[in-house]
């Protein structure tokens, strides 16, 4: 059985730092694609950020270039998304979803909603005051 469980959420203000976790199991890192995907109040959920196991490719949503990196620890089966330079509009709960393929490309199922992946956490909130 797959779980996904996020952590790290907290409110910051803007020009802030977070470091979300998200421990997987039953769902090898090192073998299949996992990312982070965000909604925000009254708007439809979109992706963040992707990895794909492997290779380690990633994906990042043109918002979030620059200013957040999505790392694993594999020994750990652990994902992280180091968020620097938050802004309000990064205001969101953030899920971790993971999609059990390899050689995923990672454009067609993070630039979306996600609803290509097949397993979600329960997100952890993230607010950025201004």
């Amino acid at each position: 059985e797959v779980h996904l469980v996020e952590s790290g959420g907290r409110s910051v203000q803007a020009g802030g730092s977070l470091r979300l976790s998200c421990v997987a199991s039953g769902f090898p890192l090192d073998v299949y694609a996992i990312g982070w995907f965000r909604q925000a109040p009254g708007k439809e959920r979109e992706g963040v950020a992707c990895i794909r196991g492997g290779d380690g490719g990633t994906y990042y949503e043109d918002s979030v270039k620059g200013r957040f990196t999505i790392s694993t620890d594999n020994a750990k089966n652990t994902m992280y998304l180091q968020m620097d330079n938050l802004k309000p509009e990064d205001t969101a709960v953030y899920y971790c979803a993971g999609r059990q393929s390899t050689n995923l490309y990672l454009e067609r199922y993070c630039s979306g909603s996600g609803r290509g992946m097949d397993y979600w956490g329960k997100g952890t909130p993230v607010t950025v005051s201004s």
